[in-house]
């Protein structure tokens, strides 16, 4: 049985020893240090970045609104602009956020991407990566965690005290937990300190517009990254127990570190766009455009689908021509062609997003082999910065077009007449207080609960790994030697 107050010596042993050494103190303020400047630009760069978002909005908005009497289909295709808001915690995190669009042009018959995403706009550095509180918790962290505690054992089989220990009653059971542990605090120390810093970032730049499920997701922030850093912990103190020298312990967790963080990321991610390629994004549009023309132009009055739906129409209400219908018959027409041409759209897209799907879970799946690769998805997903997020904003910012081209078609419908005007006559137009009545684009973030559950074999993955390396401690404690 394991003795809590020995277990609790080698812990206090690892944390203290850590603190008084000159030189980890040194490379621990630098991490503390680097966690501030991350804060501080993520601050800085989601105030800027969300007050222009903010600031042509209301701009999009105004100049909609102060547009003159029109005819609505002219409105329809003046089109409006949406901007994807950033999430509060993307101080945190920036995941996705500087390679995917921000703003969609939305107009009547045609769907666009988001674009003017800040790679678009940055030099070639940005590859390199961004300096964020969770890249530095995620990379730089485990790093300084296998650097302070490769030698956590390997030292003392070397120099002969862990044979002494074993010798005056220490079980192998209360040293490799005990120092797991010490390990953790460390680590867990560092992550307190990051949140109390992001707490400060959020508060200094939302104040009282900080909710609780933002306070929810800092949580779920620090209760994943705990997890993360007892898996660190307790694969640093497993290899330095089974390695012979602290020399090796040391090859071996950078060979780790390597792997996780640089090798299996990438590879996994070559290996699903090998596996799931998706089209370029002229083939994709020209794939839409061909299944359009398939089924009919509704700008031509004589295209076969519309010359058959008018016949019906005419039909159903007993007239002759189109003049006589008690509604206007363009409006009408263009509806079913907005219908029409979304539906097509839509079918292309799932099957588009069905391809990313299919990439991204090849990558999610690894995460069972590799922690770094669980933490991160569900690190991205907190933060409101992952693809899940962005597809959202994609799909959101579609149905507000939808409903904007549609509610213009009914405006025609119901206020513009069939009868033609005279050559002296004003062009048909309606009230331009009828563009007020729609409202604004409002983006609805997924909750927490839907976030986690999106996530959920991430989340299995890193406590699968905290199991069973707890198990192989309990394994290893029965056979492992002390030379």
């Amino acid at each position: 049985m394991m003795n809590i107050s020995t277990t609790k010596l080698f812990a206090a042993q690892i944390y203290w020893n850590t603190l008084k050494n000159k030189a980890l103190r040194v490379l621990l303020g630098i991490v503390a240090l680097l966690i501030i400047y991350a804060a501080f630009s993520g601050a800085l760069i989601y105030q800027e970045q969300t007050q222009t978002r903010q600031h042509y909005q209301h701009e999009v908005r105004t100049n909609w609104e102060k547009m003159p009497d029109k005819h609505p289909h002219r409105m329809a295709h003046y089109g409006y602009i949406v901007f994807r808001p950033k999430h509060l915690l993307s101080v945190f995190d920036y995941g996705m956020e500087s390679f995917t669009g921000n703003a969609v042009f939305l107009e009547a018959h045609r769907q666009n991407s988001a674009n003017f995403s800040e790679a678009g706009f940055s030099t070639g550095m940005l590859r390199f990566g961004e300096i964020s509180m969770s890249m530095i918790l995620q990379v730089l962290v485990p790093l300084v965690i296998f650097f302070i505690g490769f030698g956590a054992i390997a030292t003392d089989r070397e120099n002969g005290t862990l044979k002494m220990l074993l010798s005056q009653g220490a079980t192998w059971k209360e040293i490799l937990t005990g120092k797991a542990i010490g390990l953790l605090g460390i680590a867990v120390s560092v992550l307190l300190f990051a949140v109390v810093v992001l707490l400060v970032a959020c508060l200094g730049i939302a104040g009282s517009q900080i909710n609780g499920d933002d306070i929810l997701r800092i949580g779920t922030v620090l209760l994943t990254y705990t997890l993360y850093f007892s898996i660190i912990c307790l694969l640093t103190v497993i290899i330095s127990a089974v390695s012979r020298t602290a020399k090796f312990s040391l090859v071996i967790l950078i060979g780790i570190w390597l792997t996780a963080v640089v090798i299996f990321p990438r590879t996994a991610q070559a290996i699903g766009n090998f596996l799931y390629h998706t089209p370029s994004r002229i083939a994709f549009e020209a794939a839409v455009e061909k299944d359009l023309i398939k089924k009919g132009d509704s700008h031509n009055p004589d295209d076969p689908y519309y010359k058959a739906l008018k016949d019906s129409v005419l039909k159903a209400y007993h007239v002759q021509s189109v003049d006589e219908l008690p509604f206007n018959y363009g409006g009408f027409q263009m509806k079913e062609g907005e219908r029409l041409s979304a539906d097509i759209y839509n079918q292309h897209l799932a099957g588009l997003l069905g391809i990313y799907q299919q990439q991204n879970n090849v990558l999610r799946l690894s995460a069972i082999v590799n922690p770094f690769t669980a933490l991160r998805n569900l690190s991205m997903a907190v933060s409101g910065t992952d693809f899940q997020s962005y597809t959202g904003f994609q799909q959101q910012a579609e149905t507000y077009r939808y409903a904007l081209a549609q509610h213009m078609n009914d405006l025609q419908i119901k206020y513009i007449s069939n009868k033609k005007p005279d050559d002296h006559d004003h062009p048909p137009s309606i009230s331009k207080a009828h563009w007020k009545e729609f409202p604004d684009f409002a983006y609805q973030r997924a909750s927490l609960g839907t976030v986690m559950y999106h996530e959920l074999w991430s989340l299995l993955a890193l406590l699968c790994w905290t199991a069973g390396l707890l198990l192989l401690i309990k394994l290893l404690s029965n056979k492992l030697k002390a030379i």
